[in-house]
């Protein structure tokens, strides 16, 4: 994903990419909202393992999508599984979403569930702004405010025991959750006029108390990582069992987490 907490998370991006599928459905509906017709050229920032990119790619017989992510390991398995010997409109490169720079002029930047990663987002913007034909459209979606907010609650009672406080003493904030009215005052300050721009409810689901563990193991790697490896199973079950505890699995035993995302779509002037 993008820098900031990712910076200092290593990816396991054969792990992610097994373990993402709430984030690659949610793109679906984000892919919708991009009204192509085939001939664009877009950026996808914060690719990931690449799953979606080449979704976008297959979308534009005449066009091309570019991939770009802060982390060496997620680019370097997209590259691997979606190769542009087999997509030939698709490109990946590692690159920093506060960095965005090309010569190509885009029709659309994109991004699904990566920006929450990124410390900065007035630079995305700004990044984002230079690189867009005018009439061009940013769509977002990542974290916004209150995001996750139950598995937090599990979270920070567990770190503050005895057992863990010591590895997360002066943790850096991992995730930056902003609302609409942030983007209110920094999308027209970068030349954007504001199409939709809200909070979205999202229910994500997890195949019982194992499948939320491997998801808190595969993406909550800012806290996970900061435990020792001999002890990390121990501290996601022990988040878990809190969880579970609070949010008991469903009839089908399922877990259900709330999450709420800043959806964002924007026309650049």
């Amino acid at each position: 994903m993008p820098k900031a907490a990712a910076q200092t998370a290593k990816w396991n991006a054969a792990d992610y990419a097994a373990n993402s599928v709430v984030q690659q459905t949610w793109a679906r509906e984000l892919i919708a909202k991009l009204s192509l017709r085939g001939d664009e050229h877009v950026l996808d920032v914060g690719c990931g393992d690449g799953k979606v990119t080449a979704e976008i790619a297959r979308a534009l017989p005449r066009g091309s999508v570019t991939g770009i992510d802060a982390s060496p390991e997620m680019i370097a398995f997209a590259c691997k599984t979606f190769p542009k010997s087999e997509i030939k409109n698709l490109k990946f490169q590692v690159s920093d979403a506060r960095k965005i720079s090309s010569k190509t002029r885009f029709d659309r930047v994109f991004s699904n569930a990566a920006l929450h990663w990124v410390d900065d987002h007035e630079a995305i913007l700004r990044g984002a702004a230079a690189v867009l034909k005018p009439g061009g459209r940013l769509v977002i979606s990542c974290g916004g405010k209150g995001n996750a907010h139950d598995v937090f609650l599990a979270l920070r009672p567990e770190m503050r025991l005895k057992r863990w406080c010591e590895f997360f003493r002066k943790m850096p904030l991992p995730y930056f959750f902003y609302a609409p009215a942030d983007y209110e005052k920094w999308l027209p300050r970068f030349g954007f006029i504001i199409q939709a721009l809200n909070l979205a409810p999202k229910n994500a689901t997890y195949a019982g108390a194992e499948g939320f563990a491997t998801w808190l193991r595969t993406t909550w790697l800012p806290f996970v990582q900061r435990v020792p490896e001999n002890l990390r199973e121990e501290f996601i079950a022990a988040v878990t069992q809190r969880y579970v505890a609070k949010h008991p699995p469903d009839a089908a035993g399922q877990i259900h987490v709330r999450m709420v995302r800043l959806e964002i779509d924007a026309v650049k002037v």
